[in-house]
């Protein structure tokens, strides 16, 4: 994952923890949970609390821990994955609220029978939690497996959908 851009950041203390949200001029580019696995190096990037995409990136997710909203609807840019990745990472936005699906299963929607291992790693490297719901992947036995927040926050997630 390679952003070209500095970008706007905000912290927020949410419910399962510190989270660092950041976007472009062209959208969200990251919800990161603090110390998650393949955090970005984040030099360059200007803190910005009042920035208005993140603050409404914010108001979604504190409605989102409430139990008053299922879905984002917030502009994205997830322009700093490959383009297999960008496959990934939108096909991850058809998994609905309170389902879940499997790597084997999101690997035959996009055509990668063979190529789970390649799904589960772009799955992985997705760069905005939560919003983008990769949480929802479970493994081909239904069992939690590989979250880079964390399998605490994805069992959490899962419960708060009602998915677990």
């Amino acid at each position: 994952m390679k952003f070209t851009q500095a970008l706007h950041t905000l912290r927020w203390e949410g419910p399962l923890g510190p989270m660092l949200l950041a976007a472009s001029d062209s959208g969200i580019a990251g919800i990161w949970f603090e110390g998650q696995r393949h955090m970005p190096d984040t030099r360059g990037w200007t803190l910005k609390d009042t920035h208005p995409l993140l603050t409404q990136a914010v108001a979604q997710l504190q409605d989102y821990f409430a139990g008053r909203r299922a879905g984002f609807d917030l502009p994205l840019d997830l322009s700093a994955g490959t383009g297999f990745q960008q496959g990934v990472w939108r096909a991850l936005l058809g998994v609905p609220h309170g389902r879940t699906t499997t790597y084997g299963e999101l690997g035959r929607l996009l055509g990668r029978e063979r190529g789970m291992r390649a799904v589960g790693a772009a799955v992985g490297r997705n760069p905005v939690s939560v919003v983008v719901p990769c949480h929802r992947v479970l493994g081909k036995d239904g069992s939690l497996t590989g979250y880079a927040g964390g399998l605490e926050r994805k069992d959490a997630l899962l419960r708060l959908e009602g998915a677990a």
